[in-house]
């Protein structure tokens, strides 16, 4: 389910009580024959912030729908059409299972393993945090300290640290 990040619902809400309060104003000034100049100035900023909210409610569809394209992808990666065979499904379990205990020693956290997880499996920082309803600082914060308990210098070292030898 994805849910409105607080800042921009604290934004949506601060504008629509602009909107609203501007409005009342604007009906009040007319009602009341205030000058022209002043109806003007009112209504530039009742437009305004309906442009803003339109404008932010816009971004949020779009990123709503940038999490489910992503989801719907990793899902259909996931579930590939062309079964591997034996063999590369073994090592794959091989190396899920080497990763995982070297999470644990690592000593990541949950949160840690799934962004560690995500990093390997190719998705860039946005990607995690749109997947993982985050911020993307969050999801960077999360990776620097993956990178710092793993010993390496950033994502490519990360990556290499469990393929390198194989390859």
């Amino acid at each position: 389910m994805y849910r409105i990040p607080l800042k921009e619902l604290v934004l949506i809400l601060v504008l629509a009580i602009v909107v609203v309060a501007s409005g009342v104003d604007l009906a009040t000034d007319l009602s009341h024959g205030a000058d022209i100049d002043h109806i003007v100035k009112e209504s530039i900023v009742v437009a305004i912030s309906m442009t803003a909210i339109a404008w932010l409610l816009l971004g949020l569809r779009q990123q709503r729908l940038e999490i489910r394209s992503l989801r719907e992808e990793l899902e259909s990666a996931n579930m590939s059409r062309t079964r591997p065979r034996k063999y590369v499904l073994e090592a794959r379990k091989r190396l899920g299972d080497v990763v995982t205990r070297q999470f644990s020693e690592w000593g990541l956290t949950g949160s840690e393993v799934e962004v560690g997880w995500l990093l390997l499996k190719g998705l860039s920082l946005k990607e995690i945090a749109l997947v993982r309803n985050t911020q993307e600082k969050t999801v960077r914060q999360q990776a620097s300290s993956i990178y710092k308990k793993a010993g390496v210098s950033g994502r490519h070292a990360f990556s290499a640290w469990f393929i390198e030898d194989i390859l």
